[in-house]
C-alpha cells in the first residue's frame, strides 16, 4: 500500500512504523502549517517528554503562506548545537546511543538552509540506522484528496493524539515517568538498537482501519 506522508523532524514512532511497513510518497507540495511535527519532535528526558523545536523564518505581509519546500531555517540561533546537547544529556546512558552517535552527529554540525531538506536528511539517517530503504518518491502537485495514495498526512498534526497502542519498551527514565509513548523514533533507536525495526514492523497502525 502506498502512503502519502509529510517529511518531519525525526519522525515519531507512528510515522516511522508507517514508513517501515509500507511504500511511501513524500508530500512536498503543500503549504507550511504551524503546530505540526514539520519542525518539532519529542524526546524523553529526566524531566519527562521534552519538545525540540527548529526555529524557522516566518513569511508574512503580502506573501502570506509559504510552501513547505520554501521554508528556511533560522540559523541565527544555534539550535543545532542545543538540540544535539539535549539529546546527548538525555540519552548518553541509553544502551545504544554511542552505537548511533557518529551517524547522527553530522546532522547537527552541517548548516542547512531549508527545513524540508533537513527533515529528509534526518529521515535518511534514521533509515540507514534502521537498515531500511529510504523512500525517494515525492509529490509533484498538491492534491487535497489524493486519488491514488492512502492519505496519512494527518500524522503530521502535533495536536492530534495517536490512535495506536504502543507496546512498552525500557526507557532511560521510565522508572521516574513511566512509559512515554510515541516519542521520536530516536528514543526507540537509542533504547532498542537493532530491535527497533522489529518493533516498528509490529506496530498496529490504526490509520489503515478507517
Amino acid at each position: 500500500m502506498n502512503l502519502l506522508l509529510h517529511p518531519v523532524y525525526f519522525p515519531n514512532i507512528a510515522t516511522c512504523a508507517a514508513l517501515v511497513q509500507h511504500t511511501v510518497t513524500w508530500e512536498v507540495m503543500d503549504n507550511y502549517q504551524k503546530q505540526t511535527y514539520r519542525n518539532r519532535c519529542y524526546i524523553c528526558t529526566d524531566q519527562g517528554k521534552q519538545l525540540l523545536t527548529i526555529p524557522i523564518k516566518h513569511v508574512g505581509g503580502d506573501q502570506g503562506r509559504q510552501q513547505y519546500r520554501n521554508v528556511c531555517l533560522d540559523n541565527c540561533y544555534p539550535w543545532q548545537r542545543q538540540h544535539w546537547r539535549t539529546m546527548q544529556t538525555a540519552y548518553r546512558t541509553s544502551p545504544f546511543f554511542e552505537y548511533y552517535e557518529d551517524d547522527l552527529a553530522p546532522l547537527f554540525e552541517t548548516p542547512f538552509r531549508h527545513l524540508l531538506d533537513f527533515n529528509l536528511k534526518t529521515i535518511e539517517t534514521i533509515c540507514r540506522c534502521l537498515q531500511t530503504e529510504m523512500p525517494v518518491s515525492k509529490t509533484t502537485v498538491f492534491e487535497k484528496l489524493p486519488s491514488s495514495l492512502l492519505d496519512a498526512r494527518n500524522l503530521v498534526n502535533a495536536k492530534i493524539p495517536a490512535r495506536e497502542t504502543f507496546s512498552e519498551y525500557v526507557q532511560v527514565f521510565g522508572d521516574r515517568h513511566g512509559f512515554m509513548a510515541n516519542a521520536s523514533v530516536l528514543d526507540l533507536l537509542f533504547n532498542e538498537g537493532p530491535l527497533a525495526i522489529q518493533y516498528l514492523d509490529k506496530t498496529d497502525l490504526k490509520l489503515l482501519h478507517g
